[in-house]
Formats: structure tokens, sequence, C-alpha cells
């Protein structure tokens, strides 16, 4: 029996712990904070629920693999899963809107076309029939193994753009922005592949043409949501740890690895505690600090990334007034200038005309009684640092333009205010510890390598990395099969390649 020192608890550390558990070792979890769960949090006040992380799960079969895995109780029986439908309400600068379908890729073409004018919907699917392809060639070495010696190759773009011939010359799409522009041939159609980017904190002037997959992944595995908040599957996962007697202990902050005879070997906590361990995983954003003297993260030359990563404004809204009928689970509020957005999100600038995404569950759990609704507005925006987000007036004056903005997916919506609660980078940054409050996006092959995470494994012999932070990236199902590609190295080796 192997001791395993874990440090964080989000879900991609809680994933790797209740397998490494169930492989007979003995796992503990040192978390800053006082609760589990990372990025998915949750706020509540007088009978109004809202999740302050993640409003949806994707590829929800990396989290029931984890149970299947781990225990006798599945997914489902221990959260409630809904397939959210319509998947998403666009709204558009012009005022087009258009309501797509779940997992239907037939639904949405259907839609575009009767929303945007007849060949908007074969223009999309095309595009997604070429996102499938990408997806097919990148599946498995970005999501299913972990990151290989000559991830080199990852450094081209799967992705077939269509060669399009002008003056002498062929041309290809290489970027999110350049699909849209080049592929496809209508300003809202680009618009909705520029929202995907960027509610993963991508800027689609940069991102490679690879990021395709994340549409694509979205309307062919369906979008879900959890009875009650995503903070009930964060709850599931850790007592899943518990039931496997992994130990959690609150508010302690590892300050420092250990290593003893060039191998980790246990953390050092604040106050200068040690913690002895055989392995330890790395839950968190790897820093310098942790392992001083030695650069570490990364045996495969994938190096941290570097420089500005967005994070997310939050605004939690507790409404007087029942949710209509048929009102949408999700809707998003295209910018009318995405351009000037993009140039301030990623830019260290406030936009002026943000994207929001606008969540309004049907779910009782998350409000005092039906004559009452809660709300939640999101929206990508430059970090902690370029921008003063603890600014009072900062803050108030961006709520402000995401409430109003919002206004056009629920109708009458500030007259309906009870209590606003504003989370911003700087909160996140003080409850994760990400600096600047960024929130990891997920690995992309193309671009030479430079959207691929540091691999689990590093150059100090027994220390891991696992969560959003590591190979493959952000968001639940990334920061999910972390932990699985963790708990296989550590179980079976450094020659682990992922299960079949």
């Amino acid at each position: 029996m192997a001791r395993i020192a874990v440090i964080g608890a989000g879900t991609g550390a809680m994933a790797a712990a209740a397998r490494l558990a169930v492989a007979g070792n003995k796992v503990t979890v040192y978390e800053r904070s006082a609760s589990y769960g990372g990025s998915v949090g949750r706020h509540e006040r007088e009978g109004f629920v809202f999740d302050t992380g993640p409003g949806l799960l994707h590829l929800p079969a990396v989290q029931r693999d984890l149970f299947v895995k781990t225990g006798k109780e599945s997914l489902e029986q221990c959260v409630t899963l809904t397939q959210v439908d319509p998947a998403g309400r666009h709204l558009f600068a012009d005022g087009t809107a258009v309501s797509l379908p779940n997992a239907s890729r037939a639904g949405v073409a259907s839609a575009l076309d009767t929303a945007l004018g007849a060949g908007a919907g074969e223009r999309w699917t095309g595009f997604l029939e070429r996102a499938r392809d990408a997806w097919d060639r990148t599946r498995r070495p970005l999501l299913e193994e972990p990151l290989r010696a000559d991830h080199q190759v990852l450094g081209r773009d799967p992705y077939p753009a269509l060669k399009q011939r002008r003056l002498l010359r062929t041309r290809q799409a290489a970027t999110v922005a350049e699909i849209g522009a080049r592929e496809l041939a209508d300003a809202r159609l680009a618009a909705l592949l520029d929202g995907y980017a960027l509610s993963y904190g991508l800027d689609p002037r940069t991102a490679p043409a690879s990021a395709a997959l994340l549409p694509y992944m979205e309307q062919t595995f369906g979008s879900w949501y959890v009875l009650g908040g995503m903070r009930e599957l964060a709850r599931a996962v850790y007592e899943r740890c518990v039931a496997r007697r992994v130990e959690f202990v609150f508010g302690a902050e590892v300050v420092r690895v250990v290593e003893k005879d060039g191998r980790a070997a246990g953390v050092e906590l604040t106050g200068g505690e040690v913690a002895e361990a055989d392995r330890v995983v790395l839950g968190v954003r790897p820093h310098a600090g942790l392992v001083p003297g030695r650069q570490v993260w990364g045996a495969d030359d994938v190096t941290v990334r570097a420089g500005s990563v967005p994070g997310r404004f939050v605004v939690l809204l507790s409404l007087r007034g029942a949710r209509e009928a048929d009102a949408v689970h999700r809707t998003v509020v295209h910018s009318a200038d995405g351009a000037a957005e993009q140039e301030a999100v990623f830019g260290g600038r406030v936009a002026a005309h943000p994207t929001v995404t606008v969540l309004r569950p049907d779910d009782p759990a998350t409000r005092p009684d039906e004559a009452h609704e809660a709300v939640t507005l999101t929206a990508t925006v430059a970090p902690q640092g370029p921008v003063e987000w603890t600014d009072p007036a900062v803050r108030q004056r961006f709520a402000d333009a995401l409430v109003e903005r919002a206004g056009a997916a629920a109708p009458g919506l500030r007259e309906r205010i009870l209590h606003t609660e504003v989370r911003t980078p700087a909160e996140t940054e003080a409850e994760t510890g990400a600096e600047g409050g960024a929130v990891p996006p997920p690995a992309l092959a193309g671009a030479q390598g430079a959207y691929l995470h540091p691999g689990n494994l590093t150059r100090l012999p027994g220390l891991y990395l696992a969560g959003g932070w590591s190979h493959p990236g952000g968001g639940l199902a990334h920061a999910g099969m972390s932990g699985t590609l963790v708990a296989g190295l550590v179980v079976e080796g450094d020659g682990f390649r992922g299960s079949r």
C-alpha cells in the first residue's frame, strides 16, 4: 500500500484520489479552503441556490466511468442528470434568434435554416463533419492517453479546413475566426462559433481551427444539467472518495513538495508540518515555489502556460416572479461587436459589449418557491491584475452591463431583482488560488503545441499533475480524464498508455 498525498480537492484531483484508493493506496487530500470542489462552487441565500462555476456537463461518459470503476452505485444513482433541451437559445446582434435542439444534428440544421435562411444549416453541418474528422484523429491523444513523448505531432492542426482558391492562391482557415469568415460565410454563424471558443476562454482570432472540437462535442454528446446544481456532482465525487476511505484535510495549504533522494516524498504545510508520502499528485495550478530550485513541470517539454488567461465574471440574481413556462435553460446573448470584445478580453480591458450566457434552470431546488427564480449571468473577462476587479465601481458597471444585456433573454429582468451577488476573477483567485482567477481552457492540437498543457508525469519522479492545469486541460470532462490518467500512471507505471 502506497501513501499518496493529493494537493487540492478539485474534481480532477478527487477523481484521481478515488481511483487510487480503489487500487489499494492510502490517499490523503490536502485542500487550502474549507470545502471540496475547486471551481465547482455554490452560493446560497434565503432559499436561492446558484452554481458559481460550470453550469452544465458535457461528455458525461467521463463521470459515468469514474463511478463505475470506483463503486457499486452508478453516476445516475448518485445524482439526477437531465438533458437540456433546447441545448441553447442564441440571440444575435441583428435581432435574429435561434434555439438549437440538444444532440440532434438534423434538428440543429433545420433550426438554423429556419432562423438564418436556407443554406445556413448545410454550412454548419459541413463544418461539424470536418470537426468530427478532427475529433476522430485526436480523441485518444488529447483525452484518453497521457501526453505522448512525441507530442510534437499534436502541433499539427487536425481540422481539415476547406481549400479555397483566391487570386491564384490556395487559402485554408487556420483559426476559429477564419473558419467563421471563410467556411461559414454568415456573421451569425461566425458569432455562434466564436461564442463557443470564448466560453472556454479561447481567443477566436488565435485559437487553432481544432477548437471546432468544442461545438462538435456539445452538439454530438449533448448538454446535461444536474438537479440541485452542478455542485451536486462535486458532492457525489467527494462522497465516493470518502466511501473509498480517502482522507480529506481542509484548511491545509501546501507550500512545498518535499523532495528526498531525487523523488517526491511528501508535502509541507503552512506552519512547517510535513506529511510524508510515497507519491504526490498536484491538483492545482503548478508554480515554481512548490518545488524550489527545480523545473519539473512537463518532462515532455510542454511548459506551464504563461501570460494572461481569462477568468469569469458572474452575476447571481434572486428574482421575484415565477419562471415563464417557455423559458429556456441557457441563452447566449452575443456581443454587438465581437471583435472589440475579443480585443478587450485578451488585451486586459473591460469589454463594452460582452457576450452574456444566461442560465435559468427549471429546478425547484434552486429557488425558495414557485413564485421566485434563480438566474445566473456569466461572461468571459480579462483576469484580475490587468483589470482591477476589486474596484467597486468597475464591478458595478460591468454587472449592470450584464443585467442590461441579459434583459434580451428575460424581459423585465431588472424590475424583478430582489438581490444581486457579484463574483469576479478576484473572488476566484481568493478561493481557488488560481493566479488572476484564471480558468484553464481545454487542450487543443495545432498552433505548434501552444494549446497543450503539461503532461501528467513530471521531471520529479513520484510527482504527478492532475486537474485543469495539466493534460488534457480545463473543463469538467477534461479534468476528470486527467484524474483517470494519473491513476493509470501511478498504478500501472510510466508506460501506461490509457484504457482501451
